[in-house]
């Protein structure tokens, strides 16, 4: 999938009159239905089946769905389980570009990822209780980069007690395996499935605390698709199964150099040490020769979030690349402004390009996390940095790792918030 781009100078860009806010729209029955039929095209190959529990709780009232971010057959799925039911979609503003009115009547509402956007809450608000009408949300915001769930932004409970509807929760398992988003958007032959939950009724979440539904909610999302591959003995036998793999796994554990990772075919190689893995069809990783360090994708990822952290308590934790530079500011095109530079430090991000016309800085605490991305509408891997006014896609040129700069985002996020936080005494 592509998406609308245009060439324009950065100081015609700003000058650009910005987009009014409007409300959403509840989601016209026609074009729901087309999505459904749509959808059926791709669910059927994957033999899609879905179990319920706890739905009899339910009435007829709008409900706040809350469902995990794996690929992009996510919303073929609920609509699937929902249909002839309608329901708003929570949706990343980029998906606007070009096609606003369609996604308008789509019931889509638009929102910055990872960018403090409180008419979001009155958009979802007005959705719920004015037009009666339920609502999707991806609350991980990006799709799971690992297999395992993304950070959920704190005092979600907030959000719940202000809604105050039923949550009930979508699960899927087969999802992530069948189209893991480093793997270069090759689909394989996996069955797709999902868990379909009244996680919280209306009277639950009076009942609870902000703290207690959070805790509720990080246990609904707490999951990793590629332990449930190997428990389940799902076998993806794909020859291509490793390809782009080195998105996740960046750095050797062997050798600790970074950005001479390749994975391709059925093998991961570190072309700094020449060790190979292999990745099995159980999506378990072994060494070629010597110890295996991990045999697990997660607990390799991991790895590489804890020497991100290392790098940062040290000091030492740099990013500086040079970008080619799009920017969103209206639902009409992403403007491509030119070239620049990203440096990210301890210090946040500082963007800065277009001949010296471009300045934007943002700080550690800004956001607990990163919106980044891999072949991003086909256009190469993102990060995408900034605020209410403007949103700045950054392709970075070379191998950056763009997986090692959401670690860095979020891992930073953590260490600057625990230092601002008040000492008891």
């Amino acid at each position: 999938m592509k998406i609308k781009t245009r060439k324009l100078p950065y100081e015609k860009v700003m000058a650009l009159p910005k987009g009014k806010h409007r409300l959403p729209l509840r989601p016209n029955f026609l074009l729901s239905s087309v999505v459904r039929i749509l959808s059926i095209f791709d669910l059927v190959p994957t033999h899609f089946r879905y179990t319920t529990e706890g739905m009899d709780k339910l009435g007829k009232e709008p409900v706040l769905i809350l469902m995990n971010h794996s690929s992009f057959i996510d919303l073929k799925i609920v609509s699937k389980i929902f249909y002839p039911k309608r329901f708003g979609i929570v949706c990343t503003s980029d998906g606007f570009v070009g096609k606003e009115w369609l996604m308008r009547f789509l019931g889509c509402i638009p929102t910055q990822k990872f960018v403090s956007d409180m008419t979001l809450i009155q958009d979802m608000e007005y959705m719920l209780k004015k037009k009666k009408t339920s609502v999707l949300m991806y609350p991980e915001a990006s799709y799971s980069f690992d297999g395992t769930a993304t950070p959920l932004p704190r005092k979600m409970g907030v959000l719940l007690k202000k809604l105050n509807v039923p949550v009930v929760t979508v699960i899927t398992e087969g999802a992530f395996a069948r189209d893991p988003l480093y793997n270069c958007l090759q689909k394989r032959k996996v069955k797709v499935s999902a868990k379909v939950k009244c996680l919280l009724t209306a009277e639950d979440i009076k009942s609870k605390t902000v703290k207690e539904l959070d805790a509720i909610l990080d246990e609904a999302f707490s999951f990793d698709n590629f332990t449930w591959q190997k428990e389940n003995n799902i076998e993806i036998t794909e020859s291509f199964r490793a390809d782009g793999l080195e998105r996740i796994l960046y750095k050797c554990p062997a050798c600790g150099a970074e950005d001479e990772m390749e994975g391709k075919g059925i093998s991961l190689t570190c072309h700094h040490c020449g060790k190979t893995w292999e990745l099995d069809t159980l999506g378990q990783l072994k060494a070629a020769e010597g110890d295996t360090e991990y045999p697990h994708i997660p607990d390799w990822y991991a790895w590489e979030r804890q020497e991100v952290r290392k790098e940062l308590e040290a000091g030492t934790y740099q990013l500086d690349t040079d970008v080619d530079i799009g920017m969103l500011v209206d639902f009409k095109s992403i403007y491509m402004v030119g070239q620049g530079h990203l440096h990210h430090s301890g210090d946040g991000f500082v963007l800065t390009g277009c001949d010296g016309k471009l300045s934007y800085n943002q700080p550690p605490l800004a956001c607990y996390g990163l919106y980044s991305d891999y072949y991003w509408y086909e256009i190469g891997d993102v990060i995408c940095i900034g605020n209410k006014d403007a949103l700045y896609y950054c392709f970075p040129k070379g191998r950056t790792p763009v997986a090692k700069t959401r670690l860095a985002a979020e891992e930073l996020y953590k260490l600057k918030k625990v230092r601002r936080s008040p000492v008891s005494v």
